[in-house]
This record gives C-alpha cells, structure tokens and sequence, in this order.
C-alpha cells in the first residue's frame, strides 16, 4: 500500500452550488503565477506545520499561504484546516500591506459554510 506523504492534504471549498472559487481564480492566471501559488500550497502539504515567511495564521482558523510573484506581485490563498486537510477558502492579489478586511470576511464566511 502506498503511504500518502503529505501532512496536510489541500482541497478546494466547495460552495453550495457546486463552485470552488479558488480553482477558479487559479484558472484565471497565467502559468507561472500558478506553478509559483501550486507549489508553495505542496509545500505546506509536505511541511505542515510551517511558519513564516510562507504561513501565516491570521486568526479566527484561518491561515495564509504567502507567495511572491514576479514584478513584485503578492498573492495571497487563505485557507482553514478542518479533518486533517487544508482547505482553500479564497485566493486573490495583494495590493495593500494589511489583508484587506473583506477578503478575510469573505474567507471566514466560507469556512462557516454560510
């Protein structure tokens, strides 16, 4: 039998109609942003629990994975861990030095299944 090496494996929310807006945003990038976003949530798979300056918690269960984009862009996927998996609430773009209040509303939310 093969052993699952990932600590914590990543799963996207699924909203009530079936939507994962975070596969979605994804999808909406080119590819490098998204092998750059891929990898730093494999590596929280494999390395959980980690740190900064890849994780960081922000309260209320819910954590961000931090990646550096080239030309200086930040991206941002927030996510919670429930039953041993992480679970990808909200991605976006960073563009203020502070997580902007709605995209952590948003991500609590989500968790809350509202």
């Amino acid at each position: 039998m093969k052993q699952n090496l990932k600590r914590l494996p990543a799963r996207f929310y699924r909203s009530g109609n079936g939507r994962e807006p975070v596969r979605e945003w994804l999808r909406g990038l080119d590819a490098v942003d998204r092998r750059i976003i891929g990898a730093d949530i494999k590596d929280v798979e494999f390395a959980w629990p980690i740190g900064m300056p890849l994780v960081r918690p922000l309260g209320r269960g819910i954590w961000e994975v931090r990646s550096s984009l080239p030309q200086g862009r930040i991206a941002r996927v927030l996510f919670c861990v429930e039953r041993e998996c992480m679970v990808l609430l909200h991605g976006f773009m960073k563009t203020t030095q502070k997580t902007p209040t709605m995209d952590l509303d948003l991500a609590i939310r989500r968790r809350r299944g509202d």
